[in-house]
This record gives C-alpha cells, sequence and structure tokens, in this order.
C-alpha cells in the first residue's frame, strides 16, 4: 500500500513537471533547464539515500549562490591568490601578497580569495573590499572569513571543497600562487590538470616567493627531476608558469597574456581561439610553421564565430581555430605568447579605460 501511494506521488511529481517544462521554452536556457529538472525527477525514483539528497541539496545551494554573486561582475577579469593561511602578516611573503593585489586591482582586475588568512587576507586587504571576493569554508581548526572580507556581499559561503573549487577555476582568469601547504599544491596541480585534459581554458600561472625565496624554485627542481626527467611531462610544460620573486614579473606575466588572446574553447574536436584582433594572413602562416607539430590535422586557420558559438557573448571577435592535440599543453602556451606578439590590440575608448574588461 505505501509502495502504491510513493508510486501515485511520484506520477503526480512527474506531471507537474511535464506542464512546467512545457512552459520552459520561452525562458532563456530553457531547455538546460528542463534538463536539470529531468534529472532530478528520474532521481526521485531511484534508490538513493537521504544522506545522497543532501549532499545533492547543499551542492545546488552552494552553487546558487556562487552564481548569483559572480553574475554582475562577468565581464571583469579577476585572479585568484593562493597561499598559506599560516603565513603571518608579519612577514614577506605577506606584503608581497597584498602589495600583488594592490597592482592587479589598480589595473582594473578583481581578486579572489579563500577567505580565509595569511596570503588570503593580504589578497583581499590589498585589493580593498570593493575589488575582493571571498569563497569561504569553514574548518574545525581555523577561524572563519578575516576582518578584509566579513561581511562583504561578495563574501560566498560554501558546505563542500568541490563546489568551491569549481568557481575559483570557472572564474578565474589568473592564478597567483604564493607559498603554501597541500592546498596551494592541489590549486596549481588541478589548474594544470583541467587546461591539460580540456576542462578548463589556458590562464596564466604565476607563482611567486618573496625576493630570493626559493619555495618555487625547489617546486620546479622537483618537477624537473621527477616528472620531466622521467618522460612524464612535455620539455615545453615549464612554459605553463611563470616563477617570479619581482611583482613586475608577476603582474606582465598576467597582462601579456591577455594582450590579444580573448579566451578559447573546444567545439567538437577543434579548438576555437578567440582574438581581440584579426591576425595578418602572414602572421596565421608564421603560427603554421611554428607550431604545426600540435595539431592532429589541417592547419591553424582564420573563422569567424561557428554556428554552436551563437549564444556567446563573444560572437563578434575574430577567431583561429585549429585541431589541437590536447597533449602538447606547453606549446599551447608558446602559441597563445606568439599570437600576443603577433597582434596589435584594437582598443575602443571603452578598452582603454578598462582593459581588463572581458
Amino acid at each position: 500500500m505505501a509502495s502504491d501511494r510513493s508510486s501515485h506521488s511520484l506520477e503526480s511529481l512527474q506531471l507537474t513537471v511535464n506542464d512546467l517544462i512545457s512552459q520552459l521554452p520561452t525562458l532563456p536556457n530553457g531547455d538546460l533547464i528542463a534538463q536539470a529538472f529531468a534529472t532530478v525527477v528520474r532521481m526521485a525514483g531511484d534508490e538513493i539515500d537521504r544522506l545522497d539528497w543532501k549532499i545533492l541539496n547543499a551542492s545546488l545551494q552552494d552553487m546558487e549562490r556562487a552564481f548569483s554573486t559572480f553574475y554582475p561582475y562577468r565581464h571583469v577579469r579577476k585572479i585568484a591568490i593562493f597561499g598559506s593561511a599560516r603565513i603571518s602578516s608579519q612577514t614577506q611573503e605577506y606584503e608581497m601578497a597584498r602589495s600583488f593585489a594592490q597592482y592587479v586591482t589598480a589595473q582594473g582586475y578583481m581578486v579572489i580569495t579563500g577567505a580565509g588568512g595569511g596570503i588570503m587576507q593580504a589578497g583581499n586587504e590589498g585589493a580593498g573590499a570593493e575589488n575582493s571576493f571571498g569563497l569561504n569554508i569553514q574548518l574545525p581548526f581555523e577561524q572563519g572569513a578575516n576582518p578584509f572580507i566579513e561581511g562583504n556581499p561578495k563574501l560566498v559561503p560554501f558546505k563542500y571543497f568541490f563546489t568551491r573549487k569549481v568557481f575559483f577555476l570557472k572564474e578565474s582568469d589568473a592564478l597567483a600562487l604564493f607559498p603554501g601547504g597541500f592546498g596551494t599544491q592541489d590549486e596549481a596541480f588541478e589548474c594544470l590538470t583541467l587546461t591539460q585534459t580540456g576542462k578548463s581554458a589556458p590562464v596564466p600561472l604565476v607563482l611567486i616567493d618573496k625576493p630570493g625565496g626559493d619555495y618555487w624554485h625547489d617546486w620546479a627542481a622537483y618537477i624537473d627531476k621527477q616528472l620531466m626527467k622521467r618522460g612524464l611531462i612535455s620539455p615545453e610544460d615549464p612554459s605553463l608558469y611563470t616563477i617570479t620573486d619581482d611583482l613586475d614579473v608577476a603582474c606582465e606575466a598576467i597582462s601579456s597574456f591577455y594582450k590579444v588572446y580573448h579566451s578559447s574553447r573546444y567545439v567538437g574536436e577543434n579548438l576555437v581561439v578567440r582574438l581581440k584582433s584579426e591576425l595578418s594572413d602572414q602572421g596565421v602562416e608564421k603560427l603554421n610553421d611554428d607550431f604545426s607539430d600540435v595539431l592532429v590535422s589541417g592547419r591553424i586557420k582564420k573563422t569567424q564565430a561557428l554556428p554552436q558559438e551563437a549564444q556567446d557573448e563573444t560572437f563578434d571577435l575574430p577567431r583561429l581555430i585549429l585541431h589541437f592535440n590536447q597533449r602538447d599543453l606547453g606549446k599551447l602556451y608558446q602559441l597563445i605568447a606568439a599570437i600576443n606578439q603577433l597582434g596589435t590590440p584594437l582598443l575602443s575608448p571603452e578598452d582603454s579605460a578598462h582593459p581588463e574588461r572581458k
């Protein structure tokens, strides 16, 4: 009897959702909303535990808060700052992180931190409340949000690390890493992994230490000895990151990355590279001469937006298209650097006033 009532309730829910879905085509992204509803209804008919529903519900709430917080700032490039929560405000590392955040926000960027102490606090302090985001997660052995982001409407609380990480990488146009523990190392390798597998677009990764510091140089020595020399990564992969103790070098590594290159995405098997200005035919020929080894087939070609990009806000930007092998990630970063050297950015008056606008 209870089973019959449950089945009837599920059928009733299905009818209600079907009626709702029938109204969705008039909404923006109605097809995707319908898929989400359909997924939840299918799960309602499956045998899953109450804990599973709690995880699903909390994850969606995490995402809802983050989506709504970031949406008004979607056209401004942002830099995520990572580093240890245990670094004192009296250290050189703290001062470097604070100054870095101050410099990049003066250039037009916004800053995202984990909202905790140490390097995260330095990032929020340097950026100031207006240009700061904090993605906070409560840990039993650390305090809550630092005083420079506490109470800020751009402070987003997260229950789960995995949803928090999604937004760090989704919203960041560059990553700046200062000395830190397992979490900092995790973010560095996560960024490299997701870019390498095509799950995340290329972004500049800057590893910053205090003047004369050896934290990241020791890290690079490990990469060279244990990964490079064993043939586990490509010889060009050090192009993925910049190690420096000079803030001018760190800021230039980020701003130069977006001089002509705007963004990229995969459409089927092809990588589509959006540009702020069109390259000359001679420039594209040079790219083909220098980077033919990263192509599975064909050549690097100019293109306009593809039909699959019809809803994209970058629709009017010129593009390059290539069948990238998704293996030579370091050479992809070298390709982006070459694009930035070959092209000339064409800035509108608005772009000149705010060059870091997406």
